[in-house]
């Protein structure tokens, strides 16, 4: 792709869609830019772009534009369906996403990581162990990290560890890693997906257009994700808690990559069932990489997780505050309840993703979560579905400073308080991070 010569419209300015407009500019072509939020940090994303050269296009006069342009670069928070993608289709014009752009400009090794939980966590112990293997690595995609960003940073040597989400796969047609992982499958995203069917088979893009002579990484134990073997022509390797396969498992309180032991159980850093499969798609990437076993048991032992997934902010007056705010949906928070060690004051609620809180409910039922503080726009189906379950220990505010003050005044000593919202962030905040941080905030000013 010459840049110089061609035309783009981006849609939506926020993290990665800016870098990809920087990227754009500095390479000499032309840019145009639409972004249908307004508020300050849009603002002066917009006031940067035009004085690096980016011209702004106004609702009114976008469909003029994508008569104008080569290539529509669409953000991830922006759905295929959005109109402006609609016209660029009809008009016949190029369409693909800021991670597949990014990706389209340089050839270095790619593990793409996606799954609907446990991404975060299974990528930066990727990144962990290569970079204590003394190799050239880097973060990029849905944990923050645009692509385009980090492009001059990036040669044949580095590994390029991507988390990829549904979001970002919704619009690639060519990427193609060296290793493809696929956690787990369960529901999320079905307010912008629709079904599960269109969920999962936007899930299985990751591995499309591999060949025979790369790897894909899939979870035995996950029937949704085993039966991707049959679909994939990538060398493939499970990985299993429950058996021995041919792979990554475990057996006998032992971590096994191909019936060689790599580290004991009890020698990770990270607790939790959960935890365990993302050690083991760990270890069968790096060993797929070729990187030394006693350097990735190193590194397990020592890797003690990533912000805002189970994080332990605090304890006090005998209560320990965990910050689960990563947790987006529901299968995310059934696991954080399972890692709780003792009775558990639990803050749900957020904005919704288009899932049933009926299994949710039925797990906090048969769990150690003595009361419930319910907060955010999810809050009326929460307590519907919350009552319909007879699970009836349940505090309602619409403020999120008020949940976290209300579930520590009903913790006593020994309990645990945990923020695990089944819900998307952004009634309230940005993104997850942000919300988390404000948790954090909250917690740390107790006296």
């Amino acid at each position: 792709m010459y840049i110089k010569q061609q035309n783009f419209l981006i849609v939506g300015v926020s993290k990665s869609g800016i870098s990809a407009a920087e990227y754009v500019l500095k390479q000499g072509g032309k840019l145009y830019f639409y972004e249908e939020i307004v508020n300050d940090l849009t603002k002066n994303t917009k006031d940067k772009l035009i004085e690096l050269g980016g011209i702004c296009v106004e609702k009114e006069s976008v469909e003029s534009i994508i008569d104008q342009i080569d290539i529509l670069v669409v953000s991830p928070g922006v759905p295929i369906n959005h109109k402006v993608c609609v016209l660029a289709k009809e008009k016949q014009k190029r369409i693909i996403g800021e991670f597949e752009f990014g990706f389209m400009l340089f050839q270095p090794t790619v593990v793409g990581v996606t799954g609907t939980n446990g991404k975060t966590t299974t990528v930066h112990l990727i990144e962990s162990v290569i970079k204590n293997a003394k190799q050239k690595v880097q973060l990029v995609g849905n944990m923050g990290v645009a692509i385009t960003s980090v492009i001059d940073n990036i040669d044949k040597n580095t590994f390029c560890v991507a988390e990829v989400s549904s979001f970002q796969l919704e619009t690639t047609n060519v990427f193609c890693p060296h290793i493809s992982c696929v956690l787990n499958i369960s529901p999320d995203h079905l307010e912008r997906h629709y079904t599960m069917e269109n969920y999962i088979f936007l899930k299985k893009k990751i591995f499309a257009n591999q060949k025979e002579s790369e790897f894909s990484i899939l979870n035995y134990d996950d029937l949704t994700v085993r039966s991707f073997a049959e679909q994939t022509k990538a060398k493939v390797i499970f990985v299993s808690t429950k058996q021995k396969i041919d792979g990554a498992y475990l057996k006998d309180g032992y971590l096994f990559f191909k019936e060689v032991p790599i580290i004991e159980q009890k020698q990770l850093a990270l607790e939790g069932e959960h935890n365990l499969y993302n050690c083991l798609f760990c270890i069968a990437v790096c060993r797929l990489l070729g990187i030394n076993i006693d350097i990735i048991a190193q590194s397990l032992k020592e890797f003690k997780g990533v912000p805002h997934r189970i994080q332990l902010i605090r304890e006090f007056n005998g209560v320990k505050f965990y910050n689960d705010s990563k947790s987006t949906n529901t299968s995310s928070t059934m696991v954080a309840i399972n890692a709780m060690k003792g009775e558990t004051i639990l803050i749900l609620g957020g904005s919704e993703k288009g899932e049933n809180y009926a299994n949710l409910f039925q797990k906090i039922k048969q769990s150690a979560i003595k009361h419930i503080v319910i907060t955010g726009a999810s809050r009326f189906n929460m307590i519907e579905e919350a009552i319909k379950r007879n699970v009836l220990n349940f505090t309602i505010t619409p403020n999120f400073n008020v949940a976290v003050k209300v579930a520590s005044l009903l913790a006593s000593e020994g309990d645990n308080v945990l923020l695990s919202p089944a819900c998307a962030s952004f009634d309230y905040f940005k993104n997850y991070e942000e919300r988390g941080l404000a948790f954090k905030k909250i917690v740390e000013e107790f006296k």
